[in-house]
């Protein structure tokens, strides 16, 4: 009963974070980057990029950026792997070095980031922040499904610059005028 209690008590505070709708009406699930096109094309720009064709990847390096739709990833490296037979299809980004991604609506921002395209699931891991309107939760990894919109925190093991297994989150409250 108490785990129960403590997995509620936190998906109402990423709820609340997130500004999604009532909890109950959602099925207990949160909403996370809710009407991102993940099929849509990817665009990427940077300072230099290094194909290495034999591995299906391309390593682009100085100030990158990638947009998906509404959704940019900001980053210093980024590692993109393709499928090279039928026309180049992306799998997958890598990235690392001071990641933000950012939607009209949320930033998260993180050391690292996995954008699985064919899953269609974001990993942000490594000192993670998630913000939206003025209301940030804080951990060591976080999971965004968009098939679902659900998006999971964690605070990750303990250990050098890990918080134990801990989340934290600052969340703002509506102001009654007087």
């Amino acid at each position: 009963m108490i785990a129960m209690n403590k997995i509620s008590t936190f998906a109402a505070l990423i709820a609340l974070s997130l500004g999604a709708g009532a909890l109950a009406q959602s099925g207990g699930q949160v909403s996370a980057l809710k009407g991102h096109d993940s099929n849509a094309p990817v665009d990427v720009d940077a300072d230099r990029i290094e194909v290495q064709e034999r591995a299906d990847r391309a390593v682009f390096a100085g100030n990158v950026k990638a947009r998906q739709g509404n959704l940019t990833l900001a980053t210093a490296r980024l590692t993109l792997a393709y499928t090279s037979g039928n026309g180049i299809q992306i799998r997958r980004l890598d990235a690392s070095g001071g990641v933000v991604v950012t939607s009209p609506s949320e930033t998260a921002r993180g050391n690292f980031a996995v954008y699985d395209l064919d899953r269609k699931l974001i990993t942000l891991i490594g000192n993670v922040r998630l913000a939206r309107q003025g209301s940030t939760i804080n951990g060591s990894r976080l999971l965004i499904d968009l098939n679902t919109g659900r998006a999971v925190m964690d605070g990750g093991a303990p250990g050098v610059g890990q918080s134990g297994g801990r989340v934290t989150g600052h969340f703002t409250v509506p102001q009654k005028s007087r």
